[in-house]
């Protein structure tokens, strides 16, 4: 058996796991890159700062002087910060015709399913079914983008849910999942 009829490689004797090979990397990448987008996109929901002040060091002495201080922005974490949707974006909904009680549910869960699926997606849970479901999630942000005229963030999530598409069509290389068939 020659080595451009060896279905073991694709053929490719230069290429010892085969074309299917190039596959599986690009959408481990893939995977990869949207898990981790998800995943911190909802983590800095979270997110938020706080002024502290602080004394400067004197140079000459080692020692804090109280007569001058420096105020620090420190960002922490916690459910108390949370917001699915920017403060800067929640006003401009409110003349729009998507009903407050949807916001308001939207604005709830978009942070803790954006880690969950991020989390999914990383860890190969129900790969198909967390990329489909990040896929509307990035849909329904594009509807709200559309409704307050904030044509970059749409341009944005447009090559998002091409990315997620991709992943979808090389869903199929998957060699990493927990849930195969999902």
């Amino acid at each position: 058996m020659s080595d451009s009829t060896d279905k073991k490689t694709g053929g490719d004797a230069a290429n010892p796991c085969g074309s299917n090979c190039d596959y599986t990397l690009a959408f481990w990448v893939l995977r990869l890159w949207l898990a981790v987008r998800a995943l911190l996109t909802g983590i800095e929901k979270f997110g938020g700062y706080k002024s502290v002040q602080v004394p400067v060091i004197d140079p000459k002495t080692g020692q804090p002087d109280p007569d001058q201080v420096v105020e620090l922005k420190l960002k922490f974490y916690a459910l108390a910060n949370y917001s699915g949707i920017p403060s800067t974006l929640k006003g401009k909904f409110a003349n729009e015709w998507l009903p407050p009680f949807a916001t308001a549910a939207f604005d709830k869960v978009l942070g803790p399913l954006l880690i969950v699926t991020g989390l999914m997606l990383l860890v190969g849970f129900a790969t198909r079914a967390s990329l489909f479901i990040m896929g509307l999630i990035y849909i329904a942000l594009t509807v709200g983008l559309i409704l307050i005229h904030q044509d970059d963030g749409i341009s944005w999530l447009g090559i998002h849910v091409a990315l997620v598409a991709l992943a979808l069509m090389l869903v199929k290389h998957n060699k990493f999942s927990l849930l195969k068939k999902w």
